[in-house]
């Protein structure tokens, strides 16, 4: 249940009235601050217009889908966290969400206890990520936690709050195996097709991050699980 002393502000978009006022009702009744629009356009002027901690899309939407809205929110702040609500039940719609940068998508119809339970998850592992506070030195290359980035000699590579969490869990079990299961339940919450789907578009672009030192590599343990190869310092 969310701190009713410092409550994160979720901003939920969605156009369906009756399930858009339960889902308010419901988010503020367990300790949540809730801004409701009724369209993407309208999400998309309210999300710049004010700070939040979460965004809940619905995908199907007037004037803009939630994608849109999403790819927009990503062009102005890359770390917020994405839930997409969807009717969807096409596998190539789910995988879209998540080349976008969605965090999680949950599929209608849901209970209430089930969308409180992915929200609470995600502010978890998002505050626990803003408060780690670490620098690590992979090869050449070092890793600033507390800003997402990525910087070696004159370079600076800004990650998404995803990519961080992803690499600082490669980091902190450096050239040891993570498995696949252990980094989709710590990362993504949960353990199935799509998110595994979600994580290996993650790792692909974390890998193209690192190839700026050679001596760095994650290997693919096939069906097993990823390795960070390199030589590793913590400060």
């Amino acid at each position: 249940m969310a701190n009713k002393e410092n409550k994160y502000k979720i901003l939920l978009v969605e156009d369906d009235n009756n399930l858009g006022f339960v889902l308010k009702d419901y988010l503020e009744m367990i300790g949540y601050q809730v801004v409701l629009k009724k369209d993407g356009h309208e999400g998309v002027v309210t999300f710049k217009n004010d700070i939040f901690d979460l965004c809940i899309l619905d995908v199907m939407m007037p004037l803009k889908d939630g994608f849109t809205v999403a790819t927009e929110i990503r062009s102005i702040n890359q770390s917020i966290p994405i839930i997409f609500l969807t009717a969807l039940s096409m596998n190539e719609d789910k995988i879209k969400g998540f080349k976008i940068g969605a965090d999680d998508y949950i599929t209608k119809p849901f209970s209430t206890e089930e969308l409180s339970l992915r929200v609470e998850a995600i502010l978890r592992r998002t505050k626990n990520m803003d408060s780690i506070g670490l620098h690590y030195h992979i090869g050449k290359i070092i890793f600033d936690t507390d800003n997402y980035l990525l910087k070696q000699d004159e370079t600076v590579t800004r990650l998404t709050r995803k990519e961080s969490e992803l690499l600082l869990l490669l980091c902190q079990n450096m050239n040891k195996l993570v498995k696949r299961e252990t980094v989709l339940e710590k990362i993504w919450g949960r353990n199935d097709y799509f998110m595994g789907r979600s994580m290996d578009v993650y790792i692909t672009r974390i890998r193209k991050y690192l190839k700026t030192d050679p001596t760095v590599e994650i290997i693919n343990v096939h069906g097993t699980g990823f390795k960070l190869e390199a030589a590793a310092e913590e400060h």
